[in-house]
């Protein structure tokens, strides 16, 4: 059994005294029977839980004091022994040892089975391990297993033998007789015959012959017919023949001397001990390499679980248990209610019914109850222990609950599956101690790196901190004491708490945690109120908003969390956006629309300024005196310098730090974010958070000060709109009369009223700006071109008209709603415009879902990846050209910037290098690249990285976070991930249908990255050339073919171009190999088989980069070069040679690379294998690490292979340790992180 009550596994601790904590690996063995009683206490015999009386355990039942220790730390059940200075000792009363009540969290005990049982994993698991062992179906083992039919488990070829002699020798006399018969029944015939003649009959007796003949031929077929069915059932009755119920009577009547069968689980185990493993793996092993394809897979399947049976020393019949461990109570409580009922775990149970039905099968067996009977019991505690393993694994069989619901019973295999099973509810993720949580509101008073946190919660939170000083300050004596002097809301309370929060640090979250920057640390400022305060230029990290979003704080404990939170995790460090690099704390809404108000400039109408200062001194002495308004045109003398400027633009001006320019523009978002930028490239990121409070600070009061705001009165009618209108329905009608008299096909008119709507809706849109424009200070004019909200869209909705809208199905419906927000809709305009509504709130609800679990599988392909090297020193690398980087939306500098140069990189005009071979690309060496006509770069790439676990610096480069060399043990794998599934929920989720032409619906947006992602195979995709060669066109009744003549002189290849894809080649056109034929979406295997891996994988990159960049979100090519490169991950190994690696299994590329080459320096012959191209939920499933891949998906699978192959955990990945609760090997837990020598240098300074 392989879940982890009867795995044989490492035992984290053998008492709660001694844990053992210094192991390097996990390994996951099938439990022999031996092992199940090794770890049991005690076999449970009774299926009572509690005494209802007493409320205490009953003695041998399922929650025993004997068995799985004390309930009460020391103190035994009758009460006799108490405290712990009886530890260790058993009472000689009740038997129970004296010992801390935790123990009853690892303690097991068994249940000792009746009659043996066939676990459900290795009968119903696909395919059915110990069908595979046997040779047999999982329907034949099934039958065998549940009591409809017999097994043959024995049979004596010698008595065979003489049987089929025996048979031979009477049917040869029973043939012998027959003939005779016949003979003296033929002469008696004519005897009476001749006797008849003489007296004169005319007889001729032609018919009586027939039918004597005819009698006896009839009995020699029938005798026949008998001995062939003889001889075939007994040369038929082999060990593993299946019998049903009627056979089995009927051969054992007959042959019951020569063979033996057997029914149920007993069978099984009789089979399974009888297997002789090496001699079963001789013969597949001789077998192996002749048969069809299918024929071989199942031979190299069963050749493969064989051999792993046989190097892990585990014996197949192991895979049937006689006794069923019971897992520790605590792990499956029983709580008591508020009635005085009790809530008890479902596992108690499944136990209770295998415990009943075993004693009732116990006591069948003493009474020598009929077979019938036992048998029926035997399969019920079959079916009872099913239930209890996995509940769900036999449909229509599954056990619901006595109570009320009838809901299904959640089994072993429940509890450690799916979203709330102990993997992913409690290993992954735990209940934090020390947290809170509220509803956020804004904190324009705060500074970058701080929050506002309420007191209560504070005190709460801080408490043990706050009785500590209590208790060293002597104001209370104790504990207790302590906590009563808190909850009396003394002063002195209040004092301590802002004393220690002033020096700590509090982490915020808020949920769901896309990336990094979701959780973020800050440094409290205790505040009045139960709202949490957050800096306004932390929202766009968090995706936060204040309309009711909350907030989970969390409190760093220890000294290294501490220093991980001042030094890691503060919101002041965490700038720069990890998938891109970009500044994501840019000013946003109130702040662009302040900064616009205050750099605005107000035209007069002479179009001279007509104040002149000598110094900006002077300029701000005047605003004072109000003799200028902020937006006015003004000259003043700078650096002596006449400039044309406002008073507010010198304001803006003061707060930028030296070495920033003089900004003399009126500002929207997009310059924010661009100074907030060369601030950062300038100053770095202390100057930078300096920088940003100022601003904040600054933009706030110029906001205010303004007093802007805008309603419905802001919006100005369009008087020529009606016009416009009038104009559109006459084309309608025209349109409409040319379908009528047939001149337009249904599409053609529907596109052409569409084309119409869409014109009128732009013009609409034009006057609209035009209106806004021409009002001088217009709030909703200034709000829209600034950036701060809004969008001209939106405002020509409200203003103008909405448009057109689409139907549920994604269709445009004709009649277009006229009407804007500001007139009112018709009822027929309101009730089609609320369709795209609702289908927008949906397509939200589903594309988080599905973004989310895009995410979470490219975590688990890709969080073992992490920075491990300096430099892997890889000669190889890939290429950026200037015109695909266009394609994308990107300048080929942008792509290459925090990358190491493969080769030189030179200006082709003047020869001159820009960027030497080996080094880092700056942002300064990006621009200068842009600046020349270079066409083509080659990098160092994560796609060719040689480094063995992991990847290196130079092939990484920039760490996109802090735009710097990533640090070693830098979780780079992580990164990729979410900085590929966090802008996902933006992405579009619809299928296009193009113009009503069928069949060619192209997936796009989130769709389309998980097909490329998972590697799926597509039904009506790009046809490829499977030759390198010349392109012939031609048409055959009215479809396009392309001939392809191979260059080599060989057979032209023909292919039928799809309806309503366009050809991508031209009449005589020399393509290559897996070059497209036409458009559509490439089978990335069949582009694998035929161009070769590096082709696919900057395919891969090419088509993920342009559906980020089509949707307006920015992503980084070396987070897509990691998952891919996961995804080329492993191989398919093709030969074993020397290697302990078995032909046919599938591994990873760097575990067999090592051990080729640890053969190679033997002289051995070195495993064989293939590149293999696996989709993203695969390649994490085939991970090394079966505590990773069964916490990720298939958890019974993954545990069942694990088990029979004797899995080991070498506990490399992030995910493993996390569940084992160590610290994991990235960031500060790898080892020369930052954290390690701070610490060494703070030991230094303390010895010194």
């Amino acid at each position: 059994m392989a879940t982890p009550s009867t795995t044989k596994t490492t035992i984290f601790s053998s008492s709660y005294d001694q844990p053992v904590l210094n192991f390097d690996s996990i390994r996951l063995r099938l439990a022999s029977p031996e092992d199940i009683l090794k770890w049991s206490k005690g076999e449970v015999l009774k299926p009572e839980t509690i005494n209802y009386r007493t409320q205490k355990p009953e003695r041998d039942g399922l929650f025993s004091e004997v068995i799985f220790g004390p309930t009460k730390d020391y103190e035994c059940y009758c009460g006799k022994y108490k405290r712990v200075r009886y530890k260790g000792l058993v009472c000689d009363k009740c038997g129970v040892e004296v010992t801390r009540s935790i123990v009853r969290r690892e303690r097991m005990g068994h249940i000792s089975l009746a009659s043996p049982v066939a676990h459900i994993w290795f009968v119903r698991g696909v395919p059915s391990k110990i069908g595979m062992i046997l040779n047999l179906s999982m329907q034949e083992i099934e039958k065998v297993v549940y009591f409809a039919s017999f097994v043959v488990t024995a049979v004596d070829d010698g008595l065979r033998e003489e049987e089929l002699e025996k048979l031979k020798a009477d049917f040869k006399v029973k043939k012998k007789q027959l003939q005779a018969d016949e003979k003296v029944a033929i002469n008696k015939f004519h005897a009476d015959l001749e006797k008849a003649k003489a007296e004169g009959s005319k007889k001729t007796g032609i018919k009586e012959k027939t039918a004597i003949e005819k009698k006896y031929m009839e009995g020699t077929e029938l005798l026949d017919g008998a001995f062939d069915v003889a001889k075939k059932e007994l040369e038929s009755l082999k060990v593993l023949s299946i019998l049903s119920e009627q056979e089995y009577q009927e051969y054992g009547l007959k042959y019951g001397h020569i063979f033996e069968a057997g029914i149920g689980a007993e069978a099984i185990n009789l089979l399974l001990k009888a297997t002789d493993l090496e001699k079963e793996i001789k013969e597949l092993e001789e077998e192996v390499g002749d048969g069809s394809t299918a024929k071989q897979r199942k031979l190299m399947r069963r050749l493969r679980l064989l051999s792993s049976f046989r190097k892990n020393g585990i014996k197949p019949d192991w895979m049937v248990l006689f006794h069923v461990p019971i897992i520790p109570p605590d792990l499956r409580p029983m709580v008591q209610l508020d009635g005085g009922r009790f809530a008890t775990s479902d596992l108690n149970d499944l136990y209770r019914r295998v415990i009943n039905r075993n004693n009732r099968l116990k006591r069948l067996q003493e009474l020598n109850a009929p077979e019938v009977i036992t048998r029926n019991e035997k399969r019920m505690l079959q079916e009872a222990v099913d239930a209890l393993i996995d509940n769900g694994a036999r449909h229509g069989k599954t056990v619901t609950a006595s109570t009320g619901q009838r809901r299904v019973l959640k089994s072993i295999a429940d509890v450690l599956k799916g979203k709330q099973g102990r993997f992913r509810q409690n290993l992954l993720g735990k209940r934090i101690d020390y947290s809170g949580r509220s509803v956020i509101v804004v904190g324009p008073q705060l500074k970058l790196n701080q929050c506002g946190l309420p007191k209560i919660m504070a005190l709460e939170l801080f408490k043990p901190f706050v009785m500590s000083r209590l208790i060293i300050e002597g104001v209370v004596h104790n504990v207790r004491s302590a906590n009563r002097y808190i909850d009396s809301g003394e002063a002195e309370v209040w004092d301590i708490l802002e004393d220690i929060t002033k020096k700590s640090y509090v982490l915020l979250n808020r949920a769901p945690t896309l990336h990094r920057l979701g959780i973020q640390a800050f440094q409290p400022v205790l505040i009045e109120g139960k709202a949490i305060q957050v800096h306004p230029l932390v929202c766009p990290a968090f995706n936060a908003d204040f309309d009711g979003d909350q907030m989970a704080v969390h409190v760093p404990l220890t000294e290294e969390a501490r220093w991980e939170a001042a030094n890691l995790m503060l919101s002041s460090k965490n700038l720069l956006k990890p998938a891109t690099g970009d500044p994501i704390t840019t000013p946003q809404q109130d702040l662009v629309w302040g900064g616009r108000y205050m750099t605005d400039m107000l035209e007069s109408k002479d179009k001279q300024p007509k104040h002149y200062f000598g110094s900006w001194e002077e300029a701000v002495t005047a605003y004072q005196k109000q003799n200028i308004h902020l937006q006015e045109k003004i000259t003043v003398i700078l650096k002596d310098k006449k400039v044309e400027t406002t008073i507010g633009r010198i304001f803006f001006n003061q707060i930028l730090p030296e070495k920033l320019p003089f900004v003399n523009e009126a500002l929207d978002k997009k310059s924010l974010r661009k100074i907030v930028s060369v601030c950062l490239e300038e100053y770095g990121l202390e100057t930078t958070a300096d920088f940003l409070d100022e601003l904040m600070g600054l933009t706030l009061r110029y906001v205010t000060l303004s007093g802007m705001s805008w309603g419905m009165g802001d919006l100005p009618a369009l008087p020529t709109k009606k016009g416009l209108l009038e104009e559109a329905k006459k084309q309608v009608e025209t349109i409409e009369q040319q379908f009528s008299t047939g001149l337009l096909t249904a599409a053609e008119r529907h596109d052409r009223i569409v084309e119409i709507w869409a014109n009128v809706k732009d013009e609409v849109m034009n006057l609209s700006r035009e209106a806004l424009g021409g009002q001088t200070r217009n709030p909703v004019y200034s709000m829209i071109e600034s950036g701060a909200r809004g969008s001209w869209g939106q405002t020509t909705q409200m203003m103008g008209m909405k448009g057109l809208v689409t139907s549920p199905s994604g269709e445009t419906i004709e009649l277009p709603v006229t009407s804007s927000f500001r007139e009112g809709f018709q009822v027929l305009e309101y009730f089609i415009s609320t369709h795209g509504a609702r289908k927008g709130l949906t397509d939200i609800a589903l594309r988080t879902a599905n973004a989310g679990y895009l995410t979470r599988r490219l975590v688990d392909v890709a969080q073992d990846v992490v920075v491990t090297a300096e430099d892997c020193g890889s000669k190889i690398g890939i290429s950026f050209e200037k015109e695909e980087s266009e394609e994308i939306g990107k300048t080929i500098g942008e792509r290459v910037m925090g990358r190491t140069a493969l080769k030189d990189i030179v200006n082709p005009k003047n020869e001159k290098v820009i960027v030497k071979k080996g080094t880092l690309i700056s942002r300064v060496d990006a621009k200068n690249i842009d600046a020349t006509d270079v066409s083509e770069i080659a990098i160092r790439s994560l796609l060719t990285c040689k480094t063995k676990i992991g990847v290196c610096q130079q092939c990484y480069g920039y760490d996109l976070g802090y735009n710097r060399l990533v640090e070693h043990g830098t979780a780079v794998g992580i990164i990729a991930a979410q900085s590929i599934g966090e802008p996902g929920t933006q992405l579009t989720m619809r299928t296009f249908h193009t113009g009503g032409v069928a069949g060619k619906d192209i997936t796009q947006g989130l769709p389309r990255v998980e097909e490329i992602f998972e590697c799926r195979v597509i039904r009506k995709g790009a046809v490829l050339s499977e030759v390198t060669g010349t392109v012939k066109l031609k048409e055959e009744e009215g479809q396009k073919i392309i001939e392809v003549s191979p260059q080599d002189g060989g057979e032209a290849i023909e292919y039928i171009a799809p309806p309503g894809f366009s050809l991508l080649v031209k009449q005589g056109d020399l393509i290559n190999m897996g070059d497209a034929l036409t458009e559509g979406s490439q089978d990335l295997h069949e582009l694998f088989k035929l161009s070769g891996q590096e082709t696919t994988e900057k395919y891969i990159i090419r088509e993920i980069q342009q559906i980020y960049s089509s949707q307006g979100q920015d992503l980084n090519d070396k987070h897509i070069e990691i998952i891919v490169h996961q995804l080329f991950s492993r191989v398919y190994v093709t030969s074993e040679g020397d290697s302990s690696f078995l032909t046919g299994s599938v591994i990873e590329k760097a575990t067999i690379d090592e051990e080729n080459s640890k053969i190679k320096e033997k002289g051995g012959e070195q495993a064989k294998y293939q590149p293999l191209l696996m989709g993203m939920t695969k390649s994490a499933l085939s991970t090394s690490s079966f505590l990773s891949a069964a916490s990720f998906q298939e958890t019974a699978r993954v545990l069942i292979d694990a088990a029979i192959t004797g899995r080991v955990d070498k506990l490399a990945g992030l995910k493993e340790n996390v569940i084992i609760g160590r610290l994991i090997p990235a960031g500060t837990g790898f080892s020369g992180s930052r954290l390690e020598a701070d610490v060494a240098a703070r030991d230094d300074k303390k010895e010194a």
